[in-house]
């Protein structure tokens, strides 16, 4: 397919098993982007001085995880919606297998002149109801943020992307952080119901605006995308259950 032609508009459900150049690599960046995110950044806890205000604590994750939301606007936007689903239940299952691995892991008894299972411990040891809350919050909030995505692109007949890869974000991120703050601390020690409502509503503005701030990155990767394998994708007639990874 030349590269140099206009993206033609096609229905998705056309599109059926067809192999994309591009594809495959965005779902890999997709699923190592959650999955970093998840590893490297979930737990630490860091600060910034903000200028009036000083110090102010966030989890470092909030850098990369809102990524792994641009690349499924990415996904759904060029590939459309049973693409995207396919990525999102490999980025679930992906993530249980990491966890289940940590688990095993650090479970394993360590060798007698080995002096790194404490560290260990404190940096791949997890909180089996944090693991939980945050697989499940992924599901659902990635599927809502597809689900927008993809209805928002046939309302608007393909124009205004920003509108789209926002407001997904928006219903996306919001149903992410009420599924997982009060499940992963409602009740929990030191976390009181206003500190549970006060983190959730501060994460959900920031990775919002965090998406609003990408917004010119998205476009870039949206034209090269389309333009590359030459198809702009409607899902007016898709099945958009769930519950399958069939494309």
């Amino acid at each position: 397919m030349n590269s140099a032609h206009t993206p033609r508009a096609v229905e998705a459900e056309s599109l059926h098993g067809r192999p994309l150049r591009y594809f495959d690599f965005v779902m890999a960046a997709f699923v190592t982007i959650l999955l970093l995110s998840n590893v490297l950044g979930a737990g630490k806890v860091a600060v910034v001085d903000l200028p009036g205000i000083g110090d102010w604590p966030f989890g470092a994750g909030i850098l990369f995880f809102p990524v792994g939301y641009v690349l499924g606007d990415v996904l759904t936007e060029v590939y459309g919606y049973a693409r995207a689903r396919r990525c999102i239940w490999a980025g679930f299952a992906a993530l249980i297998f990491m966890a289940f691995m940590a688990w095993v892991v650090v479970a394993l008894p360590p060798a007698a002149d080995w002096t790194g299972q404490a560290s260990y411990e404190a940096v791949f040891g997890q909180v089996p109801r944090i693991v939980f809350a945050s697989i499940v919050a992924f599901w659902a909030g990635e599927f809502t943020n597809s689900y927008v995505m993809a209805k928002m692109k046939v309302w608007t007949g393909g124009k205004h992307l920003w509108t789209r890869t926002i407001g997904s974000t928006v219903a996306g991120q919001g149903v992410d952080s009420l599924i997982f703050y009060p499940l992963a601390f409602l009740g929990a020690a030191g976390w009181t119901n206003d500190l549970v409502l006060k983190v959730l509503i501060t994460q959900w503005v920031l990775k919002v605006s965090w998406e609003a701030i990408l917004t010119p990155v998205t476009y870039a990767v949206v034209g090269f995308l389309k333009r590359r394998e030459g198809l702009d994708v409607y899902d007016r007639k898709t099945d958009f259950t769930p519950f399958k990874a069939s494309v």
